[in-house]
């Protein structure tokens, strides 16, 4: 073993200098196994060239020389277009040396001797220029090769150089790991070789095979986003994405790479670029402000029921033609009072134009409301309707139907006190009886926005405070019309 580790040390100290690889995306291999060297070749027994190298191609027992550990490693660089380049450290033992003499009684039917040299140790550097068939015949696993090369044995006590032809056989269990089989004939041409035989019968430089069986991993690609596609064939190296689109993504899996899809995270159609359309109208959700309906591209995707050019959700009379500027409604005079409905701020009530379509209130609705405020009755100090006063909630009422009667108009609900007690507390008061009044009427349904609430105090007499006939009409609540809402 401590040729072997002579053989590692040597290996990868040349790792950085020399190659061997597969393809262009692993461009560089590492290979390591078990060799073996057949020495029958040498013999030159049988009586041809082809007879004394290939009649026994297979006797591993009888010719191979087999070290029973790991005995080679090599590092090789794919160059292109099926081309690698390769280094190879081998280490053995000899102690199967096989010598012709026919004379010999151990001698095999050819005249082969099989002898044992002394346990010669055998040691091999050899580069390779390798030929893969593999994207030749279009195999993902079988990778059939050429090569050639040369190198330089040591084999006993001799060194010499060598020429070697070869073929190799390589499975590829994935895309980087493979088994990788080999044979190589080693054909010596050293330098002055006098062909002599030592004691052993083994010449100064002898031709051999040598044969390799071992594991094959490729490495060096760059697959900078993890995806499994190498930067080289990715077309976006710096995201993870899909095979069937070069290594680009598609987060929606629509089938539509989210550089070219409009709408990159959710599932749509080719048709609009990757975007959904819901309701199948033709129009994509992003485009469509009406995405759950099918409408028309003319009023990006909503629809127009009574056709009159408005999209529904703008349209006040979806289902009855009209005008935009009637708000998709027809002209009405609901009220029939000259002033058409859109036009009209109280189309449900009859009024002049001058008023928009609204009744102008009367002096006697005016009088009415002064009168049935005025009777509106609260017990002594307090913003509470007086107790036991069974007139009030039907002056209330009348109020309110007075009111209802201009939709438009806005009051102002006005309290007063007399002028018995600190002016602050009779101010407070009055406001208080004032908004007392106003909140009853919104409780019976007047609109709040016509309403407002205000407290004059003792501020305001309509009689004298000096008797108590003058007091109780300065004690009152007024309602006036302060013009209109619109």
């Amino acid at each position: 073993m401590k040729h072997l580790n002579k053989l590692l040390v040597a290996v990868m100290m040349v790792m950085g200098l020399s190659s061997h690889a597969q393809d262009s995306n692993n461009p560089w291999a590492i290979s390591f196994g078990v060799n073996a060297v057949d020495t029958r070749t040498s013999s030159n027994s049988g009586s041809g060239f082809f007879d004394q190298h290939f009649s026994q191609p297979f006797a591993v027992k009888d010719n191979w020389n087999i070290l029973p550990s790991l005995s080679y490693i090599g590092v090789s660089r794919y160059v292109g277009s099926g081309f690698s380049l390769g280094l190879q450290g081998s280490v053995n033992k000899i102690d199967k040396y096989v010598t012709y003499d026919p004379t010999d009684a151990e001698a095999d039917s050819r005249g082969n001797v099989v002898n044992n040299p002394g346990d010669l140790m055998y040691y091999g550097i050899d580069a390779t220029i390798k030929y893969s068939f593999k994207e030749l015949i279009k195999s993902k696993v079988i990778d059939p090769s050429l090569s050639v090369g040369g190198g330089y044995t040591f084999f006993g006590d001799s060194s010499y150089g060598t020429v070697n032809p070869g073929v190799g056989l390589t499975f590829w269990f994935t895309d980087a790991i493979g088994l990788e089989l080999a044979s190589r004939y080693k054909w010596a041409v050293a330098a002055g070789d006098d062909g002599r035989e030592d004691a052993a019968g083994v010449p100064d430089a002898p031709s051999h095979f040598q044969h390799t069986a071992g594991l094959v991993f490729k490495f060096g690609g760059k697959d900078t986003d993890g995806d499994g596609i190498y930067d080289k064939d990715d077309a976006c190296p710096d995201v993870a994405g899909l095979k069937q689109f070069n290594g680009c993504p598609d987060t929606d899996g629509d089938g539509i790479v989210d550089g070219s899809d409009a709408c990159p995270d959710v599932f749509g159609l080719a048709a609009l670029n990757g975007c959904p359309d819901t309701d199948g109208d033709g129009i994509a959700d992003k485009d469509d402000d009406c995405p759950d309906v099918a409408g028309l591209a003319a009023l990006k995707g909503c629809p127009d029921t009574d056709g009159d050019g408005i999209a529904d959700k703008d349209d006040k009379c979806p289902t009855v033609a009209g005008p935009k500027e009637n708000g998709g409604c027809p002209f009405l005079d609901a009220d029939k009072d000259g002033v058409l409905d859109k036009d009209d701020d109280c189309p449900t009530v009859a009024g002049p134009a001058s008023n928009r379509g609204c009744p102008e209130i009367t002096s006697e609705a005016l009088e009415e409301l002064k009168v049935q405020a005025r009777a509106v009755y609260f017990n002594s100090g307090k913003a509470t309707f007086k107790t036991g006063d069974k007139e009030t909630p039907a002056r209330l009422d009348a109020i309110k139907e007075i009111l209802k009667n201009y939709p438009n108009a806005k009051f102002s609900i006005e309290g007063h006190t007399d002028s018995d007690g600190a002016d602050k507390l009779n101010l407070k008061l009055s406001e208080d009886r004032a908004a007392a009044v106003k909140n009853a009427l919104i409780e019976r349904g007047v609109n709040a926005e016509n309403l407002e609430s205000k407290g004059f105090g003792e501020t305001q007499p309509v009689a004298s405070n000096k008797t108590a006939a003058g007091k109780a009409q300065n004690r009152r609540t007024e309602i006036k019309h302060i013009g209109s809402k619109f």
